[in-house]
């Protein structure tokens, strides 16, 4: 092997969780220029443009602007913080494809109650991760007090008085 070569890497989880949260750490907070200065400048980053902007000539004790050299590591790049890969679902037939030990999933919001609820059963036999699980536990839950609710209990309508209009 060359020292040009590198050796492949097979899956995702080969790569340490510490050195990416290492990398995310030293990374600062990019904030609009002046944005600490008027009120009615929002945080959110924008490139500064102005002839004399001190931010974009990168003057010394001015905050630092995005550039590469704080790119997250290209193995950890776009991965969910749990360190799967997300994939977006939108049926059954899209769980098939799934890989449990590197991809996580994510229940398409366009998916109605009732295809969620298959969706998610599914996935906990195959094994897989469900990022957005949210929804579906509290409606399963209902539906199991549903079930365990004897028939027996149910109230009985009481009659109407007779001075009562119908």
């Amino acid at each position: 092997m060359t020292s040009k070569e590198k050796p492949e890497a097979s899956s995702t989880q080969e790569i340490p969780p510490k050195k990416r949260e290492y990398v995310k750490r030293r990374k600062p907070n990019f904030n609009r220029q002046e944005c600490w200065r008027y009120k009615r400048l929002k945080e959110s980053w924008r490139k500064p443009k102005g002839i004399d902007s001190k931010m974009r000539k990168k003057v010394k004790g001015w905050p630092s602007s995005p550039m590469a050299g704080y790119r997250s590591p290209k193995k950890t790049r776009g991965l969910h913080p749990s360190g799967y890969e997300e994939v977006r679902v939108h049926n059954l037939d899209d769980l098939e494809k799934i890989d449990p030990e590197t991809q996580a999933i994510r229940i398409a919001h366009t998916v109605g109650t009732r295809k969620r609820i298959d969706i998610s059963t599914q996935a906990r036999e195959k094994g897989i991760h469900i990022l957005n699980p949210k929804g579906v536990r509290e409606f399963e839950e209902v539906e199991e007090e549903l079930k365990e609710e004897p028939e027996g209990e149910k109230e009985v309508p009481t009659t109407k008085p007779e001075g009562a209009k119908k």
